[in-house]
């Protein structure tokens, strides 16, 4: 059961990942890393369609990784990337390419190995303790801000990039916070949620990982923002689970080889699909945005080879004070 809702889930992830880039890259690129960028999003039924999809699958995958060890669950979550080139297929309409074929199939090769070393019996230690959620979270939220300063000083392709790992390194966070909301929710009355921290937490990391998520997806296509999101996350996670809650680590040599090859797998299989051509047209497809502030950014945008017009960019520096919430 398990295996299936995550399927599911990561099925309505990739989907309201599509739908929301697609509305975030038509947004002013002076809203980068502002939250006037969330405000302008709001207003646009396309992201919103996305927004309630995605939230969707994010109830689903709290089930499952209340419900199963993070290093099994986030890359089985991350095959969202699969379901977004399904989407974008079409929306694009580019024909699959063999490269995308291999890397769908080095994605599934990663999962299935991580998966099959957590079911081989082996010695197996246990290096966690919940006392260890301070200075854990802390070492990801500092690194989680310095990707995003590292974005904020870039731009276009790279600003992208850099700013999906913040992303992604926050929303492995939240999925951390997941796992301990649903845990109290099983051991607990439902209404402890409302008196202890990790619910709260949960809420306030999200909306900072959507922020980062949707700040990225203005900077550049899905297939340059989406990566850095997916391989994030489950790095993110997995160190989480095993550092906080004491996710079992197999020390055999051949389990520990298995896992290695599952994680470059996975690793290799997200950067392989997510620069699939499909992913890389939607953004041609998309209306040029007409609101305040965006006509002369897309006169003066020169275009790249692959057809998607790269904006012109403010100083690095411009309006970040008003960045942070």
């Amino acid at each position: 059961m398990e295996y299936l809702l995550g399927v599911v889930a990561a099925a309505l992830l990739g989907v309201g990942f599509v739908l929301q880039q697609d509305a975030a890259q038509q947004a002013p690129k002076a809203h980068f890393l502002r939250l006037q960028l969330l405000a302008d999003l709001l207003r646009r039924p396309r992201w919103v369609a996305g927004l309630i999809t995605m939230v969707a699958g994010e109830m689903l995958s709290a089930w499952v990784i209340g419900h199963m060890v993070l290093s099994l669950a986030e890359p089985l979550l991350a095959t969202n990337l699969l379901f977004a080139l399904l989407l974008a297929g079409p929306l694009s309409g580019q024909a699959v390419h063999k490269s995308e074929v291999a890397g769908a199939l080095v994605l599934m090769a990663g999962v299935t190995a991580l998966s099959l070393a957590r079911s081989v019996r082996s010695p197996a230690v246990y290096v966690g303790s919940t006392a260890y959620w301070p200075f854990a979270g802390a070492a990801f939220v500092f690194l989680a801000v310095l990707f995003a300063e590292f974005g904020r000083r870039r731009f276009s392709g790279q600003r992208a990039i850099l700013t999906g790992i913040s992303a992604g390194l926050v929303f492995g966070i939240a999925d951390a916070l997941t796992r301990r909301t649903v845990q109290l929710l099983d051991t607990r009355h439902p209404g402890v949620v409302l008196t202890t921290w990790p619910g709260y937490a949960l809420i306030a990391v999200s909306l900072v990982g959507l922020w980062l998520m949707e700040s990225a997806f203005n900077a550049a296509p899905l297939h340059i923002s989406l990566p850095g999101i997916t391989a994030a996350e489950p790095i993110s996670g997995i160190v989480l689970g095993i550092v906080v809650f004491r996710d079992s680590v197999h020390v055999s040599p051949g389990t520990l080889a298995l896992q290695a090859a599952g994680l470059v797998a996975l690793l290799v299989g997200v950067i392989m699909v997510a620069r699939a051509p499909a992913l890389a047209r939607l953004r041609k497809l998309s209306p040029p945005f007409t609101g305040t502030g965006s006509t002369a950014d897309q006169d003066a945008a020169p275009t790249t080879g692959d057809g998607w017009s790269e904006p012109s960019q403010p100083h690095p520096n411009e309006g970040f004070p008003h960045a942070l919430p």
